[in-house]
């Protein structure tokens, strides 16, 4: 799996379809092989990326 952000391959899984980025920080959701993709906020709230990503780019690649 590549951030679809960053391109990077450091991606850690912190819940059952939760994976986070640790190069550029951002927190991804699988959801029906499709990834919903946030920035974690300082008060740790969450703020929706997916409009600045394509739906191919949010394409599950493995």
């Amino acid at each position: 799996m590549r951030c679809p952000n960053c391109n990077g391959k450091d991606i850690g899984k912190i819940g059952a379809q939760n994976y986070y980025c640790w190069t550029c920080f951002i927190e991804m959701t699988v959801d029906d092989e499709k990834l919903t993709i946030h920035q974690v906020e300082a008060d740790g709230s969450l703020s929706s990326l997916n409009d600045l990503f394509s739906e191919d780019e949010r394409k599950l690649e493995w």
